[in-house]
Formats: C-alpha cells, structure tokens, sequence
C-alpha cells in the first residue's frame, strides 16, 4: 500500500500585491497514491481606472450576489477565526475540502476567487482569484484534495464571500462572518493594522515597518540591543517562522515606542556561539539586511574546532557580555531576547561582578511559548542577575505589549533619576 502523502502547491509566479489585500493559498493532496502538483500565479482584481468598482465574470458576481449556496462542486469550506498573532496582526482564513474524485483525470484546474469587507461597506470590498492546476488523479483515487487560505486583518466586522469553481464551471460557493477584537483588558495595545483594514500577509517577517512611525518623545532613550535568533528546540536544525515572527516582533515592538530616539542591535546564536549580524545605532533596524544575515546560520552542525572547548557557548556568552555591554558606550538601557538558553555551565557570577556595575538597567525578554514545560532560569538570566537585570517572559502577544510598556516607563524613570543626580552633583561641583 503506498504511504499517504501530504504536499504542497506554491504558486508559478506572483505579481504584485496592493497593501489592502493578500491571501496566501496552498493546495495539498492527500491520498493513497503518490501525486505531484503545481499551481498558477495569483492574480489581484483591479478596476480598469481608479475608482470604478472592479469587474467580475457575470457567473461570479451571480453567485456572489445570490442568497443561496452553491454545490455543483461538492467542497466542505469553514472559515478561521481571527486570532492575534506575535506580529500583532489579526490572521483569519479557510479551509476547504474536495474529493479527489471529484477532480479525477489528467488534470485540470480550480479557481478561487473571494472577496472581504467590513461589514455594513460593501464598497470597500477587496478581490482576490487564485488558479491551481491539480496533477493528473486516478479515477479510483481517495481521499481529499485540501485548499487553505490566510488573510490579514485589523479590529473589525467583516463579511467574507468565496467561491471556487473547476474546469466544467460546477461551483462551490459559502460566505461567512469574521470578528477581529481584542478583550477590553487589551484595547490599548498598540497593533500593526488598523481597524477594518485588509492586509497582504507578509512572504516573510523581514520586511521594514510600511505604518507611520510614532510621534517621538522629546528625551528620547537610546537602547542596546542583543538577540539570540534561535529556535525554541535547540536540537531542531531549522529557525521555524513562528519562531522568528515572534524575535522579530518584538524587535518592531520595541522600535515603534515613542520614547526610543535610537537603538543598535547584535543579533546572535548560541548554538553557533557567533555574532550573525551587527548594526551600529540607528533610528530604526534594517529587517532586510538582518534576515539576510541570519540566512547563513547553519544550525544542527558541530564546529569541530570547538569540541575541544569544554564550555565554549559559555564562553561565547561571557565574552558577549564583557564587550556589548561592559564596553559599551553607554546607552540608557540594555535588552537581551531571545529563547531559553539552557548552555552546559553558566557564566560565574564572580566573573560577571569583576565587570562592574552596570550604569543603565538590563533586561531579558524570553521568548517561551510554554514556560510551564521550562520553568527554570536560563543562562542568559543567571547572568543578567549579576546586573540586577529584570527578566519579562513572553509567551503570548499580550505579553509583549505589558512587559515592553513596563520596561519603557523603568528605562524612562531611571534616565531621569540619573539626569537629577548628574544636575546635583554639577551644582556642588562633586562627580
């Protein structure tokens, strides 16, 4: 019996997208026999002239005008429910079903085309078809052929209407209702989208902020920052998505507060024991030029050469202290991410106390998705310890936006402490 299999079907090609509309679809196959499969590009509907409404096929502005559900084409479609992600964006979606017996022979092909709205302003719909070419399938095939799609979107009520249609124009047709909303406790989180906003989803975290900067705080602080870009399995040998949209969030998160003037970053990996990436302090972090960077990490492999270190992640850890913080040039706040780090020995704290002290307040936000499963300290945080350093643990996007807004007002607090002191020891001329 051949082994079930589950593939994917990228799009061929992809044009370009505006800002008010993606979605990302994906077609996997999966059944008792080995299958291949491709898809076409996607393609965005767009008026003929700015501000004419957009034009659909006659079929497809029936059906989507229709009160009543077609299924010609037999589909099993549940729409997501919108749910906060670590980029502080709202991400809804589907998934449909069809029977492989319904696309049985040597090929044919399935469009898909939907569109969303807030509801109650259907004028402001945004469009969206997708053709997938389906490999050649046996008549005796089973199983299920399964089409998902994600999509973007800010606090709001929306209404989502979506068809697919084959070769033979039989349809499967559904439309339902999305809420995106965050528990009153959390209305004054700051998100990535605005309210009834449609967003193409990112291809990848590595993208600059595209919303309008923050209004600045005069006194602004300046920060030094050092992530650790690994997984949160330290055996896995790849850096997953969701863990780097999480680092990279919180990088954005922090970049965005109205009280920073500048910051600078290192970016890490331990396993590697290696800096990946550099910037010098800036007004905002280069995403592109770090993802770039972090694609030459090579995780899941042993430098030979340091198998004959005993503890040589240690080591690393403790070097990186002595020179990005210990040396360096002074900034108003210190702030470590990056998951638990559990090395073989942590950095004495003898070691660690002959730095000194430490002028600005240290931080350490730990990215741990279940923090029940690892409940102890890590490396990173005994060491900040010597420092008297504060460690946040982020597990959830709520967690991001209630430590970072602490951690803000203590960097604030302190930098203004540290003013009075400098300002009274002029006055009496000590130092």
């Amino acid at each position: 019996m051949a082994s079930r299999l589950s593939q994917s079907c990228s799009p061929d090609s992809q044009v370009a997208q505006p800002a008010w509309l993606s979605a990302k679809l994906v077609l996997c196959l999966s059944a008792l026999l080995s299958i291949g499969s491709s898809g076409l590009g996607q393609i965005l509907l767009k008026p003929v002239q700015p501000g004419e409404p957009i034009t659909l096929l006659p079929t497809d502005a029936a059906v989507f005008e229709s009160p009543d559900f077609r299924k010609d084409l037999p589909c099993t479609v549940s729409g997501r429910k919108a749910e906060l992600g670590f980029d502080l964006r709202f991400h809804s979606g589907y998934d449909v079903t069809v029977p492989l017996r319904e696309l049985s022979g040597d090929g044919s092909t399935l469009s898909v085309v939907f569109r969303i709205y807030p509801q109650g302003n259907k004028e402001h719909a945004a469009y969206f078809v997708q053709h997938f070419r389906v490999p050649v399938v046996e008549d005796e095939a089973k199983g299920d052929a399964t089409l998902q799609g994600a999509i973007d979107v800010g606090p709001g009520k929306y209404r989502v209407e979506w068809l697919m249609r084959d070769r033979l124009e039989r349809v499967c047709s559904s439309g339902w209702d999305v809420e995106a909303s965050l528990p009153a406790k959390d209305k004054p989180m700051p998100l990535f989208i605005d309210p009834d906003q449609i967003a193409e989803s990112a291809p990848e975290p590595f993208v600059n902020d595209s919303s309008s900067p923050p209004s600045r705080q005069g006194d602004g602080v300046n920060l030094k920052l050092l992530v650790n870009f690994a997984p949160q399995d330290s055996t896995a040998a790849t850096l997953q998505r969701s863990d780097t949209e999480a680092l990279v969030s919180i990088l954005k998160t922090i970049q965005r507060d109205t009280h920073v003037a500048r910051l600078s970053l290192v970016a890490f990996n331990m396993g590697e024991s290696r800096i990946v990436y550099r910037q010098e302090a800036a007004d905002t972090i280069d995403f592109p030029a770090l993802g770039k960077a972090l694609q030459n990490m090579k995780l899941g492999t042993v430098n030979v050469a340091k198998l004959s270190e005993k503890h040589s992640e240690t080591d690393f850890l403790e070097e990186l202290i002595q020179t990005e913080v210990a040396d360096n040039a002074h900034p108003d706040a210190v702030i470590f991410a990056g998951p638990k780090a559990m090395l073989s020995a942590d950095v004495p704290q003898e070691d660690l106390r002959r730095i000194g002290d430490i002028e600005c307040p240290v931080f350490y936000m730990n990215y741990n998705l279940n923090p029940q499963a690892v409940p102890w300290k890590d490396s990173i945080s005994h060491a900040i310890r010597a420092f008297k350093g504060t460690e946040y643990t982020i597990s959830r996007p709520r967690d991001l936006w209630v430590s970072s807004s602490e951690m803000f007002s203590r960097i604030s607090r302190t930098k203004r402490q540290h003013a009075v002191a400098v300002a009274a020891g002029a006055g009496t001329g000590t130092h």
